[in-house]
């Protein structure tokens, strides 16, 4: 049977619209199915750092997201109204033009969408998966009104009660690592004197659990507080807001604020969970379908656009049929062995900051109040804690992709480098890879190595000259750049041809 389009994408969600907006850069046909009737209006996440904004970037996505977000690049710790602790997020100089965001999942998914429309594609909702079988060909999905899909993948970017995980037989092992958190955006009066203010999140620690309020663009708060004591079966949005109302005063210790113009609040418990696998045969997983976790520290809608970007232009290779044979399978088995350790340390991480943030034993308490806060308020740890959530330190060396010697070293991300086309046009690395490779370098022998990577790739690699030194590189003619910015190999044309027939051929 014939496919009607290359990628069936299951789910609507940052993830899925990333992956369908990325396969069409490389020129794969998508379609993106979603069972719910519509675009979600409100979100749990609302952080994207630096490397999600780079992903958008490189997606041609971004465009004013920067504009719309909040620039809270601060936590501000309370014990009542005594401030314990301040932590600054910024850019820690590893050479990124885009920029952390406190910015609602829903407008990025919007952006997204816009952007999925300028590239000829578009949501179809209320559009639930219902079945599918898959052979050697391809997959015949069939959806919730009996309609049947005939693609040559499969994409399940459809959340935590992936369809397609089930439907697949995958495995989703994880723990429930605590209990209810309280979620509730809406507008504040910090009352008089409060020193509330809006230039970055304020969290406030006490015996029943802490509570945390981010600015919100349009003037909105969002609050988080951990409510093990609320027994509340099934609450409605008026229930949860009202409990906010009488737990802000208490454990803020600001007597006159006040919680008004609630436009959204729900109730959620932290899992983790990570699947057994990330593909079974022409099926595949990302974000919030692979893995699951706490929200500390923003990874969830981060790790899954990383799972968008990797995923795609290893699809497209293979839709291509640049990759044939044996090696179309090992490329895509690639995807599972970059991503999923990445996904197991970001689940520690996630799972760890939980723990922290919700102890309740006297012993806990002192550790996160009087250790932990001595530790962070610490300049270099708060450049570590800014690196580190960034995951713009990812990296694939240790990888089937990666390789060794001197930096950057195959695997190793490549910063957003100024650049210099052949004609002389002034550019930047990470915009001229939407979709494309790159091959980076100076002199006769990189003209070679980018005629050699030609071969193989046609007119999906570009040849860029580097406006300045590229730290490690200057004994290589010439730098591969994967598209999602990650070095793929490094040397002359011998080096380049080598390393694409042994990924590739």
């Amino acid at each position: 049977m014939e496919a009607e389009t290359a990628v069936l994408v299951v789910g609507a969600g940052p993830v899925g619209l990333a992956l369908a907006c990325a396969l069409l850069q490389h020129g794969v046909t998508v379609r993106v199915v979603d069972k719910a009737a519509g675009p979600a209006t409100t979100s749990r996440a609302n952080f994207v750092h630096a490397r999600g904004s780079e992903v958008l970037d490189r997606l041609d996505a971004l465009v004013n997201l920067p504009e719309e977000s909040v620039r809270a690049m601060t936590i501000t710790t309370y014990a009542g109204d005594r401030p314990m602790m301040r932590i600054r997020f910024g850019d820690p100089g590893l050479g990124t033009a885009a920029p952390p965001m406190v910015i609602s999942q829903a407008r990025v998914e919007a952006h997204l969408r816009e952007r999925l429309a300028d590239l000829g594609g578009r949501p179809e909702w209320g559009a639930a998966l219902a079945g599918f079988q898959q052979d050697a060909d391809g997959v015949t999905a069939v959806l919730g009104d009996g309609r049947t899909v005939r693609a040559g993948w499969l994409a399940g970017c459809d959340g935590t009660g992936s369809a397609v995980r089930k439907l697949a037989g995958i495995g989703f092992p994880g723990v429930k690592v605590s209990e209810r958190f309280l979620l509730v955006d809406g507008r504040l009066d910090p009352g008089s004197g409060s020193g509330l203010d809006r230039s970055g999140t304020s969290g406030w620690t006490h015996p029943d659990g802490v509570l945390g309020a981010m600015p919100m663009p349009g003037e909105q708060w969002r609050l988080l507080a951990y409510d093990a004591a609320f027994s509340a079966d099934k609450p409605s949005e008026e229930e949860i807001a009202e409990r906010m109302r009488q737990i802000l005063p208490e454990r803020t210790g600001l007597p006159g604020i006040r919680l008004h113009d609630v436009t959204w609040a729900s109730l959620f418990s932290v899992h983790r969970r990570l699947a057994d696998a990330y593909r079974d045969g022409r099926v595949l997983l990302a974000g919030d379908a692979a893995h699951v976790h706490a929200p500390f520290g923003g990874q969830g809608m981060l790790t899954g656009l990383g799972d968008a970007e990797n995923l795609a232009w290893k699809l497209a290779l293979v839709v291509h049929g640049v990759a044939e044979g044996a090696a179309a399978e090992r490329l895509l088995d690639t995807y599972q062995a970059e991503r999923r350790p990445l996904a197991t340390a970001v689940l520690r991480g996630s799972t760890a900051a939980t723990k922290v943030n919700i102890a309740g034993s006297p012993l806990g308490r002192f550790l996160r109040d009087q250790v932990l806060v001595r530790v962070f308020n610490q300049a270099w740890v708060q450049r570590w804690t800014t690196y580190t959530t960034s995951q713009l330190w990812v990296s694939y060396r240790r990888g089937p992709l990666g390789g060794r010697g001197r930096k950057p070293r195959p695997g190793d991300r490549i910063g957003d480098l100024a650049c210099r086309r052949p004609d002389g046009s002034r550019t930047r690395l990470h915009a001229e890879l939407r979709g494309r490779w790159a091959v980076l370098g100076d002199g006769l022998e990189c003209d070679a190595a980018f005629e050699a990577a030609r071969q193989r790739l046609g007119d999906r690699v570009v040849r860029l000259h580097a406006a300045g030194p590229v730290d490690g590189a200057a004994a290589s003619p010439a730098l591969l750049v994967r598209p999602d910015a990650h070095l793929a190999c490094k040397g002359g044309p011998a080096d380049l041809a080598r390393w694409l027939d042994g990924a590739l051929a």
